[in-house]
């Protein structure tokens, strides 16, 4: 079963379940699902749906964010309950120690020295984490303290 596949027949399942927040969270998925088909004007492979799903986390990680900054705690809650449910279709996450073993192996194989080769590391760092969902914040971050920019916070 593909998983544009499973979060439809999950998205039902929720309907019968009367599941409200799951519900609204893959309604919102499969919305956000038929406008990428449609763009692309095709349908959505696997890896394709991953990276959706990947932005629309990114997307209320970032939201969550700014709630705190606003003392809005019921509305992060909402998106961190969102966050979860997104998550359940993507693959497990990689470990701060994959990313920062990924992260060595790149700087190694690049050569890199600086900062200034920040990019090159990132690049090679996500192509060793490719099917881990490799949160790209913690990769930066990390990608940093290696070089010698500033530390984790």
């Amino acid at each position: 079963m593909s998983l544009k596949q499973k979060i439809v027949s999950d998205l039902t399942a929720a309907m019968k379940a009367q599941d409200a927040a799951r519900l609204s969270t893959l309604r919102m998925v499969k919305a956000g699902m038929m406008n990428r088909e449609i763009e692309k004007g095709g349908e959505l492979d696997d890896k394709e749906m991953a990276g959706l799903l990947r932005s629309m986390v990114k997307q209320r990680r970032d939201s969550v964010e700014q709630y705190e900054k606003g003392a809005r705690a019921d509305l992060a809650e909402k998106e961190k309950a969102e966050i979860g449910v997104i998550e359940a279709y993507l693959p497990q996450a990689a470990s701060s120690e994959e990313i920062e073993q990924a992260v060595i192996a790149a700087i190694s194989e690049t050569g890199a020295a600086s900062m200034k080769d920040m990019g090159k590391v990132i690049k090679a760092a996500q192509a060793a984490l490719a099917g881990r969902n490799a949160d790209g914040r913690s990769l930066s971050e990390m990608v940093k303290t290696k070089l010698g920019g500033q530390p984790l916070s």
